[in-house]
């Protein structure tokens, strides 16, 4: 119950602060922008470039929108003393965390639905051909990857104690895991010893981005999955199969209660330690 009770009070604090609507104002431009792209080619089933293009133009904002909301959600409850005066009343650090990460979700959610529908009637307004399956699959592909970045904003927004703070080491995980990543993988799996570590590590590497893990697997189950290359032939077979939805949500159910627990857990530590 203290869980809804935060979540409520995160919805309502967050439909009244002007970042969310900033925030809104930007991700409505930017998804009218790419579905018109899209669009414009015509009604096309399945994985090509222009769906690849627009994935990786999702990845480059989406992700930042999330750590600068999430983080600055936080952060702001310590530095306004808000906090402080939660903490007086019989509620856990994690309660305070998972409350926050479910009203922050649907605030989330409603953007990108918001988002998403007011692209897709201006699309037909403007007479462009835009499949309802790959407005679906750009919906759920941009929630997912919300989600576990929320995650990661609440583990930045308990380590460290201020918005700045928050500001750039939100910058930060999104520029190593959006920007350079390639370039991280190239570089590591280049000074590998042995050609046989080249698939274990560019699998754990994979695994240990979220953003890239979620991308691999939807662009898989789009049926492209060859585009990886032959190290990722273990990958596609369960990706396709039966079970590869509920694996793929085990792995990203994962990374969110890891996310949140090393959060509370520090958050808790210092707390106790008197450095928050």
């Amino acid at each position: 119950m203290h869980i809804l009770t935060v979540a409520k009070r995160e919805i309502k604090l967050g439909f009244r602060n002007s970042w969310t609507y900033a925030f809104l104002i930007l991700l409505n431009i930017f998804t009218i922008a790419i579905l018109l792209l899209q669009s414009g080619v015509g009604t096309v089933e399945g994985y090509n470039d222009m769906t690849g293009t627009v994935i990786n133009m999702t990845l480059y904002l989406l992700p930042l929108i999330t750590l600068l909301l999430g983080g600055f959600s936080v952060t702001s409850e310590k530095e306004d003393g808000q906090w402080g005066l939660l903490s007086t009343y019989p509620i856990s650090v994690y309660t305070f965390l998972w409350g926050k990460w479910l009203g922050l979700a649907v605030i989330l959610v409603a953007m990108l639905f918001f988002s998403f529908g007011l692209a897709g009637t201006i699309t037909l307004v403007f007479g462009q051909r835009l499949s309802m399956s790959t407005l679906t699959f750009f919906l759920l592909f941009s929630i997912v990857l919300a989600l576990v970045y929320l995650s990661i904003a609440l583990l930045i927004g308990s380590i460290v104690k201020n918005r700045w703070q928050s500001l750039v080491l939100g910058i930060t995980v999104w520029f190593l895991t959006i920007m350079i990543w390639p370039l991280l993988m190239i570089s590591t799996l280049s000074h590998l010893p042995s050609y046989k570590l080249v698939q274990p590590i560019l699998q754990a590497l994979t695994l240990l981005n979220p953003a890239e893990f979620v991308r691999v697997f939807s662009i898989m189950k789009m049926g492209a999955g060859s585009a990886f290359g032959p190290d990722y032939y273990q990958w596609i077979t369960w990706a396709t199969s039966n079970n590869g939805l509920l694996i793929f949500s085990a792995i990203i159910l994962s990374w969110i209660l890891l996310s949140v627990f090393i959060g509370g857990f520090i958050w808790s530590r210092g707390e106790y330690n008197g450095t928050v």
